[in-house]
């Protein structure tokens, strides 16, 4: 029995697609559905189990013999959260809590960290998982705050010798985008927003740059397809020896210039664009630079040889954005 957690969200269903062609399983999905179209991104999968998030340790203990494996992608993901009590009782206890039960049964436990945990630096994006390397990191926000102090938590129980997981894996992911993401509203990514602002007949409106030496357009990140993110995870998932904190980025930073040019490619159409004034809230914490450092999982054995926009960008448009059922 396989337990995913945040199941109906991103890149939790992506995992359980992954999952359920590679023929593992039992599949169990822990989640909260509401009343959004969450549903629909586990529609077409086949699920044993659905178990609400506030029960999972006694659904867990209940079948201690069965569970080969815990993923944790359940957090509140978005950056914009204010509500710190919030962000403590369900991204950092609930962490800790599923990590103490692993430790506890020895079952292994791989659960999503961010690359928000940087801050706002633009270089030096190594995933180095030392106590004394995540304490100098400095959150922009209260959302990479939760996760890097759930990393610190992990990190000095490592140091200290206090039971762990068997295996262990903390997953620092960049810039996200793909299939399934559409319930996520503003958090949704640009390559999706872009692809929905043209399949509108709009003009695709980028930010300025404030930065002499970068030109409009020209601000980069490390934009990484959703299906390398869940690749990662089945390398890990069949690597038990390897535990710790890994970066899953493409390691090539492109632009959102280069967004535009990749959707072009994909639609065969041209694109307008116009450069629009950051809100000034934004302009002292905007980041112009992240690339994920991809040598840590390579030498773990991961392949990163991940998608470039090009590729990712068209393979979206085409399996998902550009058809009528979009979901994976």
């Amino acid at each position: 029995m396989i337990i995913v957690t945040g199941a109906a969200g991103f890149i939790g269903s992506n995992i359980l697609a992954d999952f359920e062609a590679e023929g593992r399983g039992p599949l169990v999905a822990v989640d909260w559905f509401e009343t959004g179209e969450k549903w629909r991104n586990l529609a077409k999968r086949r699920i044993a189990a659905f178990v609400d998030p506030d029960a999972i340790l006694p659904f867990l203990d209940a079948h201690a013999g069965e569970v080969e494996l815990i993923v944790h992608m359940g957090a509140i993901s978005a950056t914009t959260e204010r509500d710190v009590d919030k962000l403590v009782r369900l991204n950092i206890n609930y962490t800790v809590a599923l990590w103490d039960w692993c430790a506890a049964r020895q079952v292994p436990f791989i659960y999503a960290s961010s690359a928000a945990t940087y801050g706002g630096r633009e270089s030096g994006f190594a995933d180095d998982d030392s106590v004394a390397a995540l304490g100098a990191l400095q959150p922009l926000n209260a959302y990479g705050w939760s996760k890097k102090a759930t990393d610190d938590i992990f990190a000095l129980r490592v140091a200290s010798g206090a039971p762990v997981p068997p295996q262990w894996v903390g997953l620092k992911f960049f810039n996200v985008y793909g299939p399934n993401e559409y319930h996520k509203g503003d958090m949704m990514s640009v390559a999706c927003k872009m692809f929905d602002t043209v399949a509108r007949g709009e003009t695709v409106r980028l930010f300025k740059s404030y930065r002499p030496d970068i030109a409009d357009g020209e601000q980069r990140r490390d934009f990484v397809y959703v299906k390398d993110c869940t690749r990662a995870i089945s390398f890990f998932a069949d690597h038990p020896k390897a535990s710790g904190i890994f970066n899953v980025g493409s390691g090539k930073a492109q632009s959102f210039l280069d967004i535009v040019a990749a959707l072009k490619l994909a639609l065969n159409r041209p694109i307008d664009v116009e450069f629009i004034e950051t809100p000034e809230a934004l302009r002292g914490r905007y980041q112009y630079f992240t690339q994920a450092e991809m040598g840590k999982a390579a030498a773990a054995g991961l392949d990163t040889r991940f998608a470039s926009l090009d590729e990712g960008v068209g393979d979206y448009v085409a399996r998902h954005l550009a058809r009528e059922d979009r979901y994976r």
